[in-house]
């Protein structure tokens, strides 16, 4: 008779033990989701109060998450070349992992996007890409007349890189949401960001985008882009399942705002095991 609680407390004791495993197991199985955050260019900064306005959302979402300043912000306009910008990135990856991250993801806004789309293409270790109101379209400074001093920089860049003199620091023009805008770079420096041909043009990168790297895109339906955005990039991105192009009711700068529940579910959708 004394033997029977004995019993039970050691069954008691085993089923508690076998339940903490099976909660350990399962704990282990769930992915933790390292987001590194991409602002803006020049005025924009990780101090944006649109973007910035993700990351809690985010970080309440139990996900681990960086938000650095950039070498295209208002304070480091135009801090090195594409290379260097790709290295940070990097970095900051490597910072998410030793955190603990087991996935990353890369989530741009506007010049944040060819940023984000360019370190997957290079082979970069992200898992899943988020591109919010993307911005930054080389390409189109020779499809626009709007954009003709920018056009003119890059050729004269060019020229001046034939004539070798790539690594001389000359001012340049850029346009950003249609204010032009002082670009102080080497020509080397300058036409890594601005080169159609280089990788900081989305239509450049989209193909290679590894196709198991799935990508939500999210285009306002007031921002410029929202009329050309398939056809110059997204359409151009390989096939996953995962990915998903949405239009929602904002503007360039509150797209980050208005989606970012979306974003967080697809984000918990895209890196489930």
């Amino acid at each position: 008779m004394r033997r029977r609680p004995f019993h039970r407390l050691m069954a008691i004791g085993l089923l508690f033990a076998s339940a903490l495993l099976t909660s350990a197991v399962h704990a282990q199985d769930v992915p933790k989701i390292g987001v590194l955050m991409l602002h803006g260019k020049n005025p924009g900064s990780n101090n944006d109060p649109n973007m910035s306005r993700l990351k809690p959302v985010l970080e309440g979402a139990g996900m681990l998450v960086l938000y650095p300043d950039m070498p295209w912000s208002r304070g480091r306009y135009l801090d090195g070349n594409w290379d260097k910008a790709m290295a940070e990135m990097a970095g900051h990856v490597k910072t998410l992992r030793s955190q603990g991250a087991t996935k990353i993801v890369i989530a741009g806004h506007s010049m944040g996007v060819p940023a984000a789309m360019g370190f997957a293409a290079r082979g970069g270790d992200v898992q899943a890409l988020v591109l919010l109101a993307p911005g930054h379209v080389p390409a189109r400074y020779y499809a626009s007349m709007q954009n003709k001093v920018v056009r003119e920089s890059v050729d004269e860049a060019r020229a001046l890189v034939a004539a070798g003199k790539g690594d001389s620091r000359e001012r340049f023009s850029d346009i950003n949401q249609g204010k032009q805008i002082n670009v102080v770079a080497t020509a080397k420096d300058y036409l890594s960001y601005f080169d159609p041909a280089s990788d900081a043009d989305m239509g450049v990168t989209a193909p290679r985008i590894p196709a198991g790297t799935p990508v939500l895109t999210v285009v306002g339906d007031e921002d410029g882009i929202s009329k050309y955005a398939k056809p110059y990039f997204a359409d151009k991105l390989p096939a996953n399942p995962k990915s998903q192009y949405l239009e929602v009711k904002a503007t360039h700068l509150t797209t980050p705002v208005v989606a970012s529940e979306a974003v967080v579910q697809w984000i918990k959708a895209a890196t489930a095991p």
